[in-house]
């Protein structure tokens, strides 16, 4: 009887024959994980530069809207520094400690990217806004002409680092490349930054057109709602994933549609999938047999079905098949050799 030395077996509770898949491989970064970095590298030197500028021209000025700008930028710089630790850790191999590998380290730093967002974006741009409104409003727009000078670069900045991003979400496949969490972070934070930009040029302009302080709380308001709408969004896709969420329904069609195919298997009693990263799914499914195989027959046919899921969904690393034998008429359930995992069962 051949194994493949990555294969190995155990028997569950009622006999049942379990053919594990091979362990977490070991993975070395991805031209697709070298594109996000740099795509990363980028946005956190333009945020840095911009957070800097910003905070300068918003102390000179006395602008709500500026300062709130700042610090989005401020967050954002903080949470690409998270995303290049997601994506170093993430690429850990397996261990002892952790046999399904480190995958799942993106959405924990894409969690506390989303959480930066929240509290040093949101919060402090509401914080302005109700300062600006409740402080006395002086008449002076000395600072303003060039806080906005700094807004008009920062847009382009953060233009270009979006389109830098949007560029590799195209090269990834469009909307399948936004399932990296650290793509569709620098993705999220640069476009809520273009826009947070117009709201703040917005606002000092209608400021120094009117005079009403208003305008710059509102926009305050506004960055600060859209920040922490994005942080919800970013987070509430995060808190699913280390959850544990199911693989896209496309691969897990794929591979029930393979398993009722296989004549050996009379029906397929459960099928389970979860997404361990971004390369990386779990397949757990309970099969029955046809009556009549013995335990050889029931051992190639379970390494046959392990390397056709793996052929045709291959992020499926980690496959676990609860193989058991239908009883025939007159027969007990566990008394097959497949069913008991008798002579040499899988």
């Amino acid at each position: 009887m051949t194994r493949t030395p990555q294969d190995t077996e155990t028997k569950d509770e009622r006999g049942g024959a379990v053919l594990e898949g091979p362990g977490t491989r070991e993975e070395g970064g991805t031209r697709a994980d070298r594109r996000t970095r740099i795509t990363v590298l980028v946005a956190l030197g333009a945020n840095l530069l911009i957070a800097v500028a910003k905070t300068v021209g918003g102390l000179l000025a006395g602008s709500p809207a500026l300062l709130s700008e700042a610090a989005h930028s401020v967050a954002d710089s903080l949470n690409e520094v998270f995303l290049l630790a997601a994506l170093r850790r993430s690429r850990r191999p397996a261990d002892a400690r952790h046999p399904f590998g480190y995958g799942k380290e993106r959405f924990f730093w894409s969690l506390l990217a989303a959480v930066g967002i929240f509290v040093m974006g949101g919060c402090f741009s509401f914080y302005q806004a109700v300062h600006a409104l409740t402080a006395e409003s002086a008449d002076s727009y000395g600072g303003y002409i060039a806080g906005i000078a700094v807004l008009v670069v920062a847009l382009l900045s953060e233009g270009a680092s979006l389109l830098r991003a949007l560029h590799q979400v195209r090269r990834e496949g469009g909307v399948d490349g936004l399932r990296d969490p650290a793509l569709r972070t620098v993705v999220a934070e640069d476009g809520t930054a273009v826009l947070g930009v117009t709201l703040a040029i917005a606002g000092m302009v209608l400021h120094m057109m009117t005079g009403e302080v208003i305008w710059e709380a509102s926009a305050s308001f506004a960055i600060g709602a859209l920040l922490v709408y994005v942080a919800y969004w970013l987070g509430r896709d995060a808190r699913e994933q280390l959850i544990g969420v199911a693989a896209d329904r496309e691969p897990s069609r794929k591979i029930r549609s393979l398993l009722e195919a296989q004549p050996e298997i009379d029906t397929v009693e459960a099928l389970l999938t979860m997404q361990l990263g971004l390369e990386s799914t779990l397949v757990a499914a309970r099969v029955d047999l046809v009556p009549g195989l013995d335990s050889e027959e029931v051992e190639l046919v379970a390494v046959r079905i392990k390397r056709s899921i793996a052929h045709v969904v291959p992020e499926a690393d980690q496959i676990f098949l609860d193989v058991t034998e239908k009883t025939g008429p007159g027969e007990r359930a566990g008394e097959s050799p497949a069913a008991t995992g008798e002579r040499g069962g899988v």
